[in-house]
């Protein structure tokens, strides 16, 4: 038998894999075989002790690491896991397939060859991916034959290859880990990606089109901006490149399907290590009936770096520049992202904390406009649905709000509590908490130019209050509307903070289930009337001068991480339109259509049956009678503790199940560790997107964090680790030794292996 080697990963780019044990020529020989050809760099350090430089991930670390953890008979080939890549079909072994080997072996201590690549961090100057393809994840081309890629890094010779000017990188803001957690728990999801468009009736050009992009992301720097490369013991960083180059794809007409094209895009991942937080898709249509050209445009973007205001901005700009033969007037636009994160930097917590700490809402408040449902709704994804006052119905209610001190938004966020008490009261009605978020712009800070500042700043807050039967109504308004202005001083502070400071007790619980968001008229919305380029309306009839007509910009509402989220929004006719995107998982369509419905009728309703004396117990006659929805109850994957951590602080070793072992198969283990972190794990089937649900405390937290397991486990552990490194975290080491019986030596291989990590992570 070949005896078996400890491996510790360090993911890359490029990654490698330190091996302890007796390795031998023939084991590595047989497990790269097994593999997609790469040219390896292996170094000796003693003789049971090795290390081995692979390429740049894609490439399958993991899944060698598992191959090498199993002990094999001289000779034979190593089986395969089941996540392995097929090797390439040019031929059977190392010889016959011309696969190259790894430069050096077991015992050449100077084995040479450079497997080392560019970076994956922003170290080309464009934005996005040419082939729809991000690290690690397959294309989700959105059309048929037909999409022309007008820039990205293999369109743009210029920006394609070299080395950018970086400046120094600045911690991310805490509403942007937020934002980061949320997405790199739910890969695939599409989470946090915002979409607008219209259309653009007339002449099109598109170098001018293109240049202008590019002229604005040359005075925008969040358009610059990208994840900078982690490093140990830091967060998210943000840095701004030297230069960018949007990401613009046109569609010949026929080639796409719009409503595919717009799903496509909002799940194609973005790529946050290179600059391009906006990336822009145009689809020919057919020309009208009097032959004007006509395109609809679609901007996608990741709210990890830009709101719904500061796409409007950028639009404006565009304009502004599109008018000016493709090129910006002026130079950089100040104060940018850098300034808002050097503001934020600078801000006392203590008043913050002191303020969030009694306003959070605490455990066991009512967070769902719905009964707890028997069973799962047994579908996936996200869903959408939508209701409409009619102009004249929001009117009234805008007139109705402000006789009585506050804003429509108010009487929104009144309807809403309404909704969530209705289905928290017992039989004996009586006061009962209630909890939801709403959307606040950010922008209320003392930072000279903030209106017209395009970066990440709308943010969700929590509200937290008791509504009382015996309330009025006018009363409940005016409660909402002291909590918004109180809370206002502190808009800028973000839920992960405000969990972690209302303590222990919701480290892991949501403050919230469900965000409101109130969308102010576009004219509102785009900054001080009549300033150049503060918005997509600001430049309409000089581009009418040159025969282009502007459709009105249309949104689409992101996928948020709270299972409900609704949006109301002004249409140009005087409407509200009330939206709602819900987790499929938690809502089934038709309680989700309820849902909003019951709160449209409040809202239609309330104007002309609430006066200065109605109660809240009679304002609820207005859905008396009406089904109240189900919603099932969520069930985060929440880390199983095996082992508790020597002190605060220590750290978490979680060790991943390789498919198939039993339960305990960590148990062994578990006793022999010595600590002193915490060892923890999932049961059952489990896939990446639970680990990083369950790991998301330790990296909020900032704790020292290890993957390990027995053979068959480094493929996840290496994808986890990944996803982890794409959104900003030092990646944690990946530790694969033993096997999955969870014997003796297995047991042991593993601890002495988590051991050694364990001390390098400090």
């Amino acid at each position: 038998m070949a005896a078996p080697v400890q491996v510790i990963v360090t993911p890359g780019p490029p990654p490698s894999l330190d091996l302890h044990g007796p390795l031998t020529p023939r084991a590595l020989e047989a497990a790269l075989a097994v593999l997609p050809p790469c040219t390896p760099t292996l170094k000796r350090h003693t003789a049971t002790h090795h290390t081995l430089q692979l390429p740049p991930p894609p490439y399958p670390a993991g899944t060698l690491a598992d191959l090498l953890a199993v002990p094999q008979p001289e000779g034979a080939t190593p089986p395969v896991p089941a996540t392995a890549p097929a090797a390439r079909a040019a031929g059977g072994g190392h010889g016959a397939s011309g696969r190259r080997g790894p430069a050096g072996g077991p015992g050449d201590p100077g084995g040479s060859g450079d497997p080392c690549a560019p970076g994956a961090y922003g170290d080309v100057g464009a934005c996005g991916a040419d082939d729809g393809r991000a690290p690690g994840a397959g294309a989700t081309a959105p059309a048929r034959s037909g999409a022309a890629p007008v820039r990205g890094p293999l369109a743009d010779p210029r920006h394609g290859t070299g080395r950018q000017r970086v400046e120094p990188a600045l911690p991310a803001a805490p509403l942007q880990r937020d934002v980061l957690l949320d997405a790199l728990a739910r890969p695939g999801a599409g989470l946090h990606v915002g979409q607008v468009h219209w259309r653009w009736h007339g002449p099109l050009d598109t170098d001018r089109f293109t240049a202008a992009w590019e002229s604005v992301a040359g005075r925008e720097a969040v358009l610059r901006a990208c994840l900078a490369r982690p490093e140990r013991d830091a967060g998210p960083q943000i840095a701004v490149r030297s230069h960018a180059v949007p990401e613009i794809r046109r569609h010949r007409a026929g080639t796409a399907d719009w409503y595919a094209l717009l799903a496509a895009e909002r799940v194609r991942p973005f790529d946050l290590r290179h600059p391009g937080p906006l990336r822009i898709a145009l689809l020919d249509e057919p020309p009208t009936g009097d032959g004007t050209p006509s395109t609809r445009i679609l901007v996608t973007y990741h709210q990890a770096l830009l709101d719904r205001r500061s796409v409007r901005i950028l639009m404006g700009a565009f304009q502004r520049a599109y008018l000016a033969d493709g090129r910006a007037p002026g130079g950089q636009r100040r104060p940018d992202v850098r300034d808002h994160l050097q503001w934020v930097r600078r801000q006392d917590l203590g008043p913050a904390r002191a303020f969030w700490t009694q306003a959070a809402p605490v455990p066991g408040v009512a967070t769902l406009p719905a009964h707890p449902a028997g069973r799962t709704t047994g579908r996936l994804g996200h869903g959408r649905t939508r209701q409409t006052l009619t102009p004249f119905e929001a009117t009234r209610l805008r007139d109705w709000a402000a006789e009585r001190g506050a804003t429509e938004s108010t009487a929104l966020h009144a309807a809403w509590a309404l909704q969530l008490y209705r289905p928290a009261v017992g039989p004996v009605p009586g006061p009962r908490s209630v909890a939801f978020a709403v959307s606040v712009s950010g922008r209320g800070i003392p930072l000279q130019g903030v209106e017209a500042l395009p970066a990440p700043l709308r943010n969700p807050l929590p509200v937290h209050l008791v509504v009382d039967p015996a309330t009025t109504v006018p009363g409940l308004l005016a409660e909402l509307t002291g909590q918004a202005l109180d809370a206002a001083a502190y808009e800028w502070v973000s839920t992960g903070q405000i969990r972690a400071w209302a303590g222990a007790s919701r480290r892991e619980d949501p403050l919230t289930e469900t965000l409101l968001v109130f969308e102010p008229p576009a004219s509102a919305a785009t900054g001080r009337p009549g300033r150049a380029g503060h918005g997509e309306g600001a430049h309409r009839e000089e581009l009418a001068a040159e025969g282009i007509r502007m459709g009105s910009a249309e949104a689409v509402d992101p996928i948020t991480g709270v299972p409900f989220t609704l949006t109301a929004r002004h249409e140009p006719d005087g409407s509200l339109v009330l939206s709602s995107v819900y987790d499929r998982t938690r809502f089934s369509d038709e309680a989700a259509e309820l849902v909003l419905a019951q709160t449209a009728t409040l809202l239609r309703e309330l104007p002309a049956a609430v006066g200065p004396s109605t109660t809240v117990a009679e304002a609820l006659d207005l859905l008396s009678g009406a089904r109240v929805p189900l919603a099932t109850a969520g069930r985060p994957a929440v880390l199983q503790p095996l082992g508790e951590a020597a002190r605060p602080g220590a750290g978490t070793v979680c060790l991943i199940p390789p498919p198939g072992a039993p339960e305990d198969c960590y148990a062994r283990a578990a006793r022999l560790y010595p600590g002193p972190e915490a060892l923890a794990t999932l049961t059952g089937p489990a896939d990446a997107a639970d680990f990083l649900t369950a790991l998301r405390p330790a990296l909020a937290t900032g704790e020292p964090l290890v993957l390990g397991g027995f053979s068959g486990a480094g493929a996840l552990a290496c994808e986890i680790a990944e996803r982890i490194a794409a959104h900003g975290w030092y990646p944690p080491l990946v530790v694969i030794a033993g096997t999955a019986d969870g014997g003796p030596d297995s047991a042991r291989s593993l601890t002495r292996a988590l051991t050694t990590a364990a001390a390098r992570t400090g």
